[in-house]
């Protein structure tokens, strides 16, 4: 298996640019120790020899961790991360690394380190990001299973954009240590670290694995994830969001949606559509984005951040939009910052509220399915062509936010395919994801629903050319 990962590796990565590191000797040898254990009668675990990957910005023993910065280039990760650590203790044998954007703030993936990756389905579209490189693998066969983070979308916006699976867990339940700029540094509030594969049972098993306490905590706590805990379909309650009128997704999106609802509902479950959400669209768009850069604004040293408050401080008071916003929340003060901490408590008690009616909750992962590359552009200058009708593409944050700012595990899954109907831009054929939402620590219930749509409706299928 890791022959032909390499070998695919050998065909397509050069138009696709997802590996941007690999061990070709080390991984073949570690191919040749597994086969011998086995051959003894033994297992090194549960992934024994299966070929993975991860991305870029997990330490790796001996690579470069560069956050796609050229000048760290040089850097050499002195111990692996621990959710690295993880998989090569279950025995997986890692390939290489996969592409980011800069610093990880980008819904593509290209940098002056590796340059730019390409989306399978349409080279001229972006991968998403910024475990864009990652998404590619799986979607190419470069590897069985990836691993990625995810704070603003950085796991489900591109699965959503390459069509396979990935998962992002409930906060704090896998380790980020090895996942920094520098060791040391204290996890954030929002980030948090999970698989990428090409079917949901290959994210159970990922999560499985990768969940647990880390470091200081391990001397009192063990962490035991909850089971699945669904009842048969016919006794399921299932939500599902098939738009919203200020942050509006494209009509192949919303059929999409529609599709999964209907594939629930025909299998006898009670499903709702469009539910009233805890808090206001506007209001949650802005309380994540004041949790999402805050927990982020420490990698900008005192003197840029002392730089924007002047202009945070001209700002209209009742300037909402995405830039001021953004303004507001790198320059919030602590007190600031708490208000939004006890808004965010408060948001996941209505959350609890909900799961109590519902088992899972179906939404969009973002507008439409992927665009085309914007590289050129910054990335507050953005918009996407929804049926025709220019919007910013920062309404992404609202889907990405519906879990992210209330610590909520989500499943992102391939649920359609564009079909350049009247009005659409985009090619007919793209994937489109949906993201399976469930109360906190309930990442095993979210996956399952995930398998159960591969049977009930649509599972990963290889992009053409290379299946």
């Amino acid at each position: 298996m890791v022959e032909h990962c390499l070998a695919r590796i050998a065909r397509f990565n050069p138009q696709l640019n997802a590996i941007v590191c690999l061990r070709v000797e080390e991984a073949l040898a570690s191919a040749d120790e597994a086969d011998t254990v086995l051959r003894a009668g033994r297992c090194l675990g549960p992934l024994h020899g299966v070929p993975v990957t991860i991305k870029e910005c997990f330490d790796w023993t001996g690579t470069p961790s560069t956050f796609g910065r050229p000048e760290r280039l040089g850097h050499r990760a002195a111990e692996n991360a621990v959710a690295v650590a993880r998989l090569l203790a279950a025995g997986a044998i890692v390939l290489g690394k996969t592409n980011v954007p800069l610093d990880l703030a980008d819904w593509q993936t290209f940098n002056a380190a590796y340059g730019a990756t390409m989306n399978p389905w349409d080279t001229g579209r972006s991968p998403g990001g910024s475990s864009g490189g990652a998404a590619v693998a799986l979607a190419a066969g470069f590897s069985a299973l990836e691993i990625g983070s995810d704070n603003s979308g950085s796991i489900r916006m591109p699965a959503h954009f390459c069509g396979v699976y990935g998962h992002k867990p409930t906060w704090g339940i896998v380790p980020v240590r090895g996942h920094a700029l520098e060791p040391g540094l204290p996890p954030d509030d929002v980030n948090v670290v999970g698989p990428l594969a090409r079917n949901a049972e290959d994210l159970d098993l990922a999560m499985r694995l990768l969940a647990g306490v880390d470091g200081i905590a391990a001397r009192a706590w063990r962490l035991q994830l909850p089971e699945p805990d669904l009842p048969p379909l016919d006794e399921c309650r299932i939500a599902v969001i098939t738009g919203h009128a200020d942050f509006p997704v494209d009509a192949d999106t919303t059929r999409a949606a529609l599709d999964v609802a209907a594939r629930f509902s025909e299998h006898g479950a009670h499903v709702t559509l469009d539910p009233p959400l805890p808090i206001p669209g506007h209001a949650y768009i802005e309380l994540f984005l004041a949790l999402a850069r805050g927990s982020t604004s420490f990698r900008r040293d005192r003197t840029s951040i002392a730089s924007l408050a002047p202009a945070a401080a001209a700002l209209d008071p009742d300037d909402r939009g995405v830039e001021a916003l953004m303004l507001r929340s790198l320059t919030q003060s602590h007190r600031d910052w708490l208000e939004r901490n006890a808004e965010r408590q408060r948001l996941r008690e209505a959350w609890e509220a909900f799961f109590q009616r519902h088992h899972a909750l179906i939404a969009p992962v973002s507008p439409t399915p992927a665009f085309p590359h914007m590289h050129a552009l910054p990335k507050s200058l953005h918009r996407l062509d929804v049926d025709g009708t220019s919007r910013p593409a920062s309404d992404t944050y609202f889907w990405i936010g519906l879990a992210s700012a209330a610590n909520l595990p989500a499943t992102a899954i391939p649920a359609g395919r564009s079909t350049r109907g009247p009005g659409q831009s985009c090619p007919a054929g793209l994937p489109i994801g949906l993201q399976v939402i469930g109360p906190e620590y309930a990442d095993l219930r979210c996956i399952a629903l995930a398998r159960v749509l591969e049977t009930i409706h649509r599972r990963f299928d290889p992009p053409p050319g290379y299946e």
